[in-house]
């Protein structure tokens, strides 16, 4: 989602952290998310230009909303309306290529989006004949399919990437040369027309599943996110962040850490997270003494995770409750546990880096008061508070997301009334409605192309069979071990997240790997979830990294150093993923209190350990094998034996077996009492 700039809060609440942190040029920052995420390297349009695409935007939402109220417009015609405008949009805010000047509107361009728009409105247009001769379709009928998809292939180019391109451009190759290929991979192959009309008339292709779910409750949740962020709670979470942890030692990384996560609620995009709070945070954290590279990617690694944080995660989460035919609220409750043990993993190697540096926290007068904060400006959360409560209360997204919006919009004409009568000019207005408006058109863009182009795959796979013959030649590679097929899992995810977006990532590794681990008794939540993991991941992960590159670049610092820092960082979601896949009791399925108690302490006290085995550092003291500064008080950091042992007994309590977490908790018992006697030692 887009990342405005946050409104700051009002003086009486004891200042907000703004006042005394070095900031990055907004500007700056725009063009540094502009640069690293394509979603973000749209035109901005200037005199009568900047008209049309607002009045299309608008026009754009409104349907939306309409169909969604209404309940009278058809799937298919709802999807394919969605995607006239998303075609359309693509074109007039998308250049060619970021190279090219960004304030220009080439007549090729909306030659193009005229064209991508009149593919789909087609089908709007002539639904009824269509329908009538379905399987018997015209040589006009393919011609519009043919041109439709060359022009969804060519948008996705632009914003989304090569990577789900070419694949999608493989599965087409696919269908027509199957018969000439040997082994699991042969079928009698199709013809031009029937592949051309099963992707884009059928429900089983481009307007799938996944459309399905864009054009519905994420095109809805997208709304309520701008909506949310249009009344400044980005910079609310900060404040209250600081509040909280600002004065602990390293606060300011722990600030990044907390603040986040809470971003993440209404963030979907890794890049934007990082850029938007990372202006703030990383200055602060090297004012405070954090190394640039340690600065930037505690960052990266919190605002990856914030697609992970529960009550709304990224787009990719609610179309896997779309895929597995859950309510949307299970994937949240599924999400709590890893989504803590995540960031508690972050938070406690922050910790332990700011004690080994020394490093203290910030003035606590220099810091926003809680409980004023709170009272002055905690009516934001109020939204959340309403999704959440609709959400556990059984309803679906799509009613949660209408109801937030409706709190959204009744909490800004509120308080634009109080700034009315007390002589303010109004916080929320006419125009905010509007940008808003066109912030959320634009957000969805990128998502519906991804969507329409995992249609395609996916519909190549249906039509094919290739998916079960696809599940069980990654089985038989792994030889039916599940280990292996959860490792070779992981790294496609990582390597298509190199280049695609989440959502993207998620779509095609679901669609080809879920299958085959299910296949091997994996729950079908924990199958989906863990390729979700890893396609968020994949944005701390080196070579490419655009979170960990974007912390980088603000923090002034080696990109490769800092992704690597931001992957040590993010070490609990490469081992979280094999914890709930072992133990899916951790996704709260067929799980009781006790059980879920005893999990979640032993994995904290093993993300300890590996925190402890990373960082080279534990609780200032170590042992006989290290020479002391006994000047500080302190001594040297763990030797290799030391770090090994700590990360062995961290696995041992990560690991979802009662064996393993005796064997764990007793090595970490033991190597904690040795430390304290050491320390006692030392200390006379």
């Amino acid at each position: 989602m887009d990342k405005s700039k946050d409104n700051t809060i009002d003086e009486t609440s004891s200042g907000s952290i703004e006042n005394i942190l070095p900031t990055t040029n907004e500007e700056e920052m725009k063009n540094l998310m502009k640069d690293l995420d394509r979603e973000q390297a749209y035109r901005e349009h200037k005199c009568w230009r900047q008209y049309i695409t607002v009045i299309i935007s608008v026009v754009f939402v409104a349907f939306q909303l309409y169909a969604t109220l209404s309940g009278t417009v058809t799937a298919q015609i709802l999807r394919a309306t969605h995607l006239a405008f998303v075609q359309l949009l693509a074109f007039l805010l998308f250049p060619a290529s970021k190279k090219l000047p960004r304030n220009t509107l080439p007549l090729y361009d909306v030659l193009l989006g005229l064209a991508g728009a009149g593919c789909w409105m087609y089908i709007v247009i002539n639904f009824e004949s269509l329908v009538r001769r379905s399987g018997n379709n015209t040589t006009l009928d393919v011609i519009i399919g043919i041109l439709g998809i060359l022009i969804l292939f060519e948008s996705c180019r632009r914003i989304v990437g090569f990577p789900i391109m070419i694949i999608a451009a493989i599965f087409v190759i696919y269908a027509f040369t199957g018969k000439y290929l040997p082994g699991f991979l042969h079928h009698r192959g199709y013809s031009l027309q029937r592949v051309v009309c099963h992707l884009f008339y059928n429900t089983e292709g481009i307007m799938g599943t996944p459309i399905g779910a864009c054009s519905t409750f994420i095109f809805l949740f997208i709304l309520f996110g701008a909506l949310l962020e249009k009344t400044g709670i980005g910079q609310f979470f900060i404040d209250v962040c600081n509040s909280i942890a600002g004065g602990a030692s390293g606060g300011p990384a722990k600030v990044a850490v907390l603040s986040s996560a809470l971003l993440g609620t209404v963030s979907g995009s890794s890049v934007s997270n990082t850029v938007g709070s990372g202006s703030f945070t990383i200055p602060m954290m090297k004012k405070l003494g954090y190394k640039p590279e340690f600065a930037g990617a505690v960052e990266a690694s919190a605002s990856t995770g914030g697609q992970l944080m529960p009550p709304i995660m990224g787009a990719a989460a609610f179309l896997m409750a779309e895929s597995l035919g859950m309510p949307y609220i299970s994937i949240v409750k599924a999400a709590i546990i890893p989504a803590v043990l995540y960031f508690t993993g972050i938070f406690i190697t922050v910790h332990l880096e700011a004690k080994k540096l020394g490093l203290k926290g910030l003035p606590r007068e220099e810091l926003p008061r809680f409980l004023p904060l709170f009272l002055s400006k905690g009516y934001m959360i109020i939204p959340l508070i309403v999704i959440i409560w609709f959400l556990c209360a059984g309803k679906t997204a799509v009613f949660a997301a209408l109801m937030g919006i409706v709190a959204c919009l009744v909490i800004g004409i509120a308080v634009s009334i109080v700034d009315l009568a007390k002589g303010r000019k109004p916080t929320f207005g006419a125009k905010d409605i509007v940008d808003v408006m066109c912030a959320a058109a634009r957000n969805i863009i990128s998502v519906a192309i991804a969507c329409g182009m995992a249609g395609i795959i996916i519909g190549i796979v249906t039509l094919t069979g290739l998916g079960l013959k696809l599940g069980a030649g990654l089985v038989s590679l792994a030889h039916g071990k599940l280990f292996l097929t959860l490792m070779f899992t992981m790294i496609a995810s990582i390597i298509l997240g190199m280049g695609a977006p989440t959502t993207a990532n998620y779509l095609i590794t679901s669609t080809i790997t879920a299958g085959a681990i299910i296949q091997l008794g994996v729950q079908p939540l924990a199958a989906h979830m863990f390729a979700f993991y890893f396609g968020i991941i994949a944005d701390v992960t080196p070579p490419v990294a655009l979170a960990a590159i974007a912390g980088a670049a603000i923090a002034k610092a080696k990109p490769m150093k800092t992704a690597v820092n931001a992957t040590k960082l993010a070490i609990g979601a490469f081992i979280i993923p094999y914890m709930f896949v072992y133990n899916p009791q951790m996704l709260m399925i067929n799980s009781n209190a006790p059980t879920l108690i005893f999990i979640v302490l032993t994995a904290l006290i093993g993300m300890f350990g590996i925190s402890v085995s990373l960082e080279g550092y534990g609780f200032g003291f170590t042992g006989i094998l290290h020479g002391t500064d006994k000047a500080k008080g302190l001594v040297t950091a763990l030797d290799v034996i030391e770090r090994l042992l700590f990360a062995f007994a961290g696995i041992m309590c990560v690991i979802p077996e009662t064996r393993s977490d005796i064997i764990g908790l007793s090595m970490m018992t033991v190597l904690i009492a040795y430390q304290i006697i050491v320390k006692k030692i030392v200390k006379k």
